[in-house]
């Protein structure tokens, strides 16, 4: 089995470093040999290192992939572009294709598998969501008997060590941030990862495979983390949650439900131990009930074992002689209709809210009176010390209400200028 490297960077690099490492391994395993037949990279260097020579290393992206003697592609550039062009030349070469470029599939995903189910093609995409978690197959196959009914992943691991080293060190976000690129956990311009987007990606490929309808970013709500303050983590502690990114996915019986956004979740559940860099996939299955799945979500070589399971499952199937694409969704890409997505406003959720209210009689039953009013009823309230400019910080938890009432109550209270700024709200899943 012959595989063309289409990028050779961090990922890129760590499947080399396993197609040698682990070579005599592989070929035991398939009773045939991998071999790297072409590394397609433009500031490609040789490594002897690595075992990269200059013969191995092409200029010409579209040449690689339709060379005839590559069995395989693995498209590791990311992006949009060349990534799609070249996948869908690959396939039309009559190429296998393995990727893990989350937000070229969450955007042109259903064209890609499309074409790959046309021409009995495989295309796949484990390291695409969680790393080194083995999520794709799991959804995909060992769930496929059971009907799914939530999803909840802990999927952007800088997000997740950022909340995880203010939570512990006590430090504001942006110093917490300033940490992650320090140590190249973030990026120089983090926004894709801080804003929630890179999530969101993942999310629409978890939608398909949990509940077998078709997803854009576009449809998905998405907020970031940046508005995290130490008060709300201190705050969380003290009503016994733990603040997470959730990519959130639910099926209420065909209306879908598919969000990111900052989350309180209670501090006994399995979700709010993963910390640092580690991702975690929580689902509940109408037959299995729970289960979660937790690794290290990014990094050279957890990426890179993903990527490489992929390539050994193709390979197999290729040596069998087996014909035909393997459904890397779990079912047709013909068949996967458009997920009707529930609006946000109608979404029901607990809520904690942070007030900075005038310190004066009456301000916290006037709050409690509006919203009353629009059915949010109080489960709990912390009310600190006098802050500066005459405010005190005023802490409630809310019962279950739709988005749409908290929205309109909380406009109500800045009318009123019942408080001093605007105030901060965060959603809290109490029964995951």
């Amino acid at each position: 089995m012959r595989i063309a490297l289409l990028g050779c960077g961090t990922v890129g690099g760590g499947v080399v470093k396993l197609m040698r490492r682990n070579a005599a391994i592989y070929e035991r395993k398939l009773g045939a040999p991998l071999e790297l037949a072409v590394i397609a990279d433009r500031s490609l260097k040789p490594d002897p290192s690595l075992g990269i020579t200059a013969k191995l290393i092409s200029r010409d992206n579209e040449a690689t992939v339709a060379r005839p003697d590559v069995d395989i592609v693995v498209e590791l550039f990311g992006g949009k572009t060349p990534a799609r062009e070249l996948i869908l030349r690959a396939l039309g070469a009559g190429k296998d294709v393995v990727t893990g470029n989350k937000a070229l599939l969450a955007e042109h995903g259903d064209e890609i598998f499309r074409v790959a189910g046309k021409r009995g093609l495989s295309v796949g995409f484990e390291a695409s969501v969680g790393g080194g978690v083995p999520i794709i197959r799991i959804l995909r196959d060992s769930l496929a008997g059971d009907r799914q009914r939530a999803v909840y992943g802990i999927v952007n691991g800088t997000c997740n060590s950022i909340l995880t080293t203010m939570t512990e060190t006590g430090v504001e976000f942006a110093s917490a941030l300033a940490d992650a690129q320090a140590t190249g956990l973030a990026e120089a311009n983090p926004a894709l990862d801080i804003e929630g987007h890179d999530a969101a990606h993942k999310l629409c490929l978890l939608v398909t495979l949990a509940f077998g309808v078709g997803l854009k970013p576009r449809q998905v709500y998405t907020e970031g983390i940046t508005r995290i303050t130490q008060s709300d983590i201190e705050y969380a502690r003290e009503l016994g949650y733990a603040i997470k990114l959730l990519a959130i996915a639910k099926d209420d019986d065909g209306a879908i439900e598919a969000r990111v956004h900052p989350t309180m979740i209670p501090n006994r559940h399995l979700l709010a131990g993963v910390g640092g860099a580690y991702n975690a996939i929580y689902i509940h299955g109408e037959a299995l009930g729970s289960t979660m799945c937790s690794g290290l979500g990014a990094g050279q070589m957890p990426t890179a074992t993903a990527v490489m399971a992929d390539i050994l499952e193709i390979a197999r199937r290729r040596l069998s002689g087996s014909s035909g694409a393997s459904n890397a969704l779990g079912l047709p890409a013909e068949l996967i209709e458009r997920a009707s997505v529930k609006p946000m406003d109608d979404v029901v959720c607990e809520y904690y809210l942070r007030f900075m209210a005038r310190d004066k009689p009456g301000v916290l039953g006037a709050i409690a009176s509006v919203l009353g009013r629009h059915g949010l009823s109080i489960a709990s309230v912390i009310q600190k010390g006098r802050g500066a400019a005459q405010t005190v910080p005023v802490i409630m938890r809310t019962h279950e209400a739709p988005e749409r009432s908290l929205k309109r109550a909380l406009a109500e209270i800045r009318r009123k200028r019942i408080v001093q700024s605007t105030p901060a709200f965060i959603r809290i899943e109490e029964n995951l």
